[in-house]
């Protein structure tokens, strides 16, 4: 089974796709690991991600593809994969199909984990941090027992720049704006899954697995 996770932040995708991959045996294949693995590898195309990243530069396509070729190219990934972050624009799936056919592989399935904008926002900006001790809380999801109190030492909660609701808006803009086009590419392929993220986790669970199990 040869998958593709898509969601935007929020979503829970992190969780899911840990559930996915133990439940399928199969790697999770991400471009952020991809990239460290690469670069401790000092493999070539690890080298040259290296360069563009040590001047501040983002990473060129051909170079990112490459690095997700010599990944998928792996003995682990021969019996599936479950990638996630990549491909993140139309040109990149492009790259990658070509890849995948290179390699005598193809997606059977991607999948998107879709919830309502109001509520990625209040996950988004639900993170509360104890100034004193540093532990973390979430206003949904785990909640203080005293609000805006720690429960271990009593510290005074506060919400992160970073978890602000301008931040988690503007996060959302540059997702939706830059997938749009991925889930419009891989509808026309017959390849594209829409999955309900406002369900319980293990609901999600099972509706993914219900999709992959279909394509396996």
């Amino acid at each position: 089974m040869k998958a593709l996770l898509m969601g935007p932040p929020g979503a829970g995708k992190g969780t899911q796709a840990e559930m996915l991959v133990s439940h399928f045996a199969i790697p999770h294949i991400s471009t952020g690991d991809m990239f460290r693995a690469a670069i401790k590898n000092g493999t070539e195309m690890g080298l040259q991600a290296k360069a563009y990243m040590d001047a501040g530069q983002l990473v060129p396509d051909e170079v990112t593809i490459g690095i997700v070729r010599d990944r998928l190219s792996q003995e682990d990934c021969q019996k599936g994969f479950l990638l996630d972050g990549f491909p993140r624009t139309t040109p990149q799936a492009d790259a990658l199909e070509k890849t995948l056919q290179e390699l005598n592989m193809q997606l059977d399935a991607v999948v998107d984990i879709q919830v309502s904008r109001d509520k990625l926002v209040d996950r988004l900006t639900g993170r509360r941090i104890c100034r004193n001790c540093g532990a973390t809380y979430h206003v949904i999801f785990n909640p203080p027992s005293q609000e805006g109190a720690c429960n271990k030492c009593g510290g005074e909660l506060y919400q992160r720049s970073d978890d602000s609701k301008e931040t988690a808006e503007n996060r959302l803009d540059v997702y939706n704006k830059q997938t749009a086009p991925l889930i419009e590419y891989y509808e026309a392929k017959g390849l594209f899954h829409k999955i309900n993220g406002e369900q319980e986790m293990q609901e999600v669970f099972q509706d993914i697995v219900k999709v992959l199990g279909r394509e396996s």
